[in-house]
């Protein structure tokens, strides 16, 4: 039996608002599209949580046996400001580089930051600019379906006429027509429509637009909602698996992509949708205009007023794996700190799993505690597959550590144990933290800096209740000079590079 039959996958659908069990269209292979980055600038924190989330979702999919192909795009393409210059020819205009360059230079900087967070990739990563045929011929399709039309050398989608003519519309965000009338930054000249509710599949570029291709309407280029609907249908199929974004992508976005899907290929793009929700920090949403910001470079060098010193990658990884994908969650320095304990801790019991091995012949085991153990091995399947809960799951994991550590300091013999609940034991520990949730130790060198610095630190700690402010300064200053910064804070001392 598959892990998937036995372990069986229920995910909140935002489409119906309930959670369902999952059933694959075709197992076991599985289609997941998600909406990847705009690259004309780095990614922000609140994106690394999304596509950290949508990480975990592929790895823990691959590990109930589903043969994935993971589709996020990149969108470099299509995106405008309010005064309708593109984000991606303004930032080129600003950089002086081609926006070819701009696009390469930040996605180069996103998928470097994915590593850095140890995220796999995905299975297919297409552009927007290298799919404008496939958009343009999506665009024919929906006019010749009569759900759009043309003026001016522009075609706009007719989102009156589908929302009379079909159900559809609104159906995943719950808004309504009347709620399009404010979403038309995209469009300089909004007399051209028919309605104000009605959006832009492909626009004719006018004489600042230094991205156009040749359509049969104008010289233009598509619409944003387009290349979504486009490129999921060309790797994935009219209808696929599981559609994923960020909680902010449901309206317009999503919305029109549903629309679009169902005018051009007349059925719905995805059967389930999954939404992460935001980051905020300390109990606010990040605004770089208040200061309540901070950059992932940021966050691992602890150059910011908001943290006490820096943090591992894998320590931030372990944050955002500490609450469900669709809940906020709240960055704050005690809430980093904590992770970093709870990350040390499983870190520190992984070594103990992997070096676990089973007596043989061993028939005077304790049935008890080793279906104890077994029955924990499988509440990590069951919490996963509970709407991909890594918040429980991890839970488990931390209760797994400590039969772990009781069987090497001895409290728990290994002869007490059967060999398939430390055969079990061995493999769900070590694949959850390792292959399911994506965690690794932190980087050779590391953990012997921090014994150093521990002890440079407790040695300044004991001059200081000495009141021997001269040794205290002395190894402040001389580690200043350095390159290492000593924090001093009611919790005590800390550290940063």
């Amino acid at each position: 039996m598959n892990k998937y039959e036995k372990f069986p996958l229920h995910l909140h659908n935002s489409l119906t608002k309930q959670k369902e069990k999952f059933e694959a269209i075709n197992p076991p292979h599985l289609g997941l599209y998600v909406c990847g980055p705009t690259v004309y600038s780095d990614v922000h924190l609140g994106n690394c949580r999304t596509f950290v989330s949508f990480d975990f979702m592929f790895r823990y999919l691959m590990h109930l046996g589903y043969n994935v192909r993971y589709v996020r795009n990149i969108t470099d393409v299509g995106h405008l400001l309010d005064d309708g210059e593109d984000r991606m020819a303004k930032k080129a205009k600003v950089e002086k580089l081609e926006p070819m360059e701009v696009a390469q230079k930040y996605a180069n900087g996103f998928h470097k930051m994915m590593d850095i967070l140890n995220t796999l990739p995905p299975s297919i990563e297409p552009q927007a600019s290298g799919h404008i045929p496939e958009q343009i011929e999506m665009v024919q399709a929906i006019l010749d379906n009569g759900y759009a039309y043309e003026k001016n050398g522009s075609v706009y989608f007719d989102t009156v006429k589908f929302a009379k003519e079909t159900d559809q519309y609104g159906k995943l965000s719950g808004r309504v027509i009347d709620d399009l009338l404010s979403e038309t930054r995209e469009l300089k000249n909004q007399d051209e429509k028919n309605n104000p509710a009605d959006f832009a599949i492909w626009m004719k570029a006018d004489e600042r637009h230094i991205m156009r291709w040749n359509s049969p309407w104008s010289e233009g280029f598509p619409g944003w909602h387009l290349e979504c609907s486009a490129m999921s249908t060309k790797y994935l199929g009219k209808t696929f698996d599981i559609h994923g974004g960020g909680a902010d992508l449901k309206f317009p976005h999503h919305e029109n992509e549903i629309a679009q899907n169902h005018s051009a290929c007349g059925s719905h793009p995805a059967n389930y949708w999954v939404h992460t929700n935001m980051l905020l920090m300390n109990g606010k949403k990040m605004s770089k205009s208040d200061g309540n910001t901070i950059t992932p470079q940021q966050l691992f060098s602890g150059e910011s007023e908001h943290i006490s010193k820096g943090y591992d990658p894998m320590t931030v990884r372990f944050f955002f794996l500490q609450a469900h994908y669709s809940s906020t969650l709240d960055l704050s320095d005690d809430a980093l700190l904590a992770a970093e304990k709870g990350f040390k801790k499983l870190m520190n019991a992984l070594p103990l799993a992997e070096k676990l091995v089973a007596v043989s012949e061993n028939s005077n085991y304790d049935l008890t505690l080793s279906n104890q153990i077994i029955e924990k091995c499988d509440q990590c399947y069951i919490e996963m597959s509970n709407d991909f809960n890594t918040a429980k799951t991890l839970a488990v994991l931390f209760e797994l550590a400590g039969k772990l550590n009781e069987i090497d300091n001895g409290q728990i013999k290994i002869q007490q144990l059967s060999t398939e609940s430390i055969e079990r034991l061995k493999s769900t520990f070590t694949s959850f933290v390792k292959d399911v949730l994506g965690l690794k130790p932190e980087e050779k060198g590391n953990d012997k800096m921090d014994e150093v610095m521990d002890i440079l630190l407790n040695l300044r700690k004991d001059a200081r209740a000495n009141k021997n402010w001269a040794l205290s300064d002395q190894i402040r200053d001389q580690l200043a000079a350095a390159g290492i910064v000593i924090k001093d804070g009611k919790e005590g001392s800390t550290y940063t590079f």
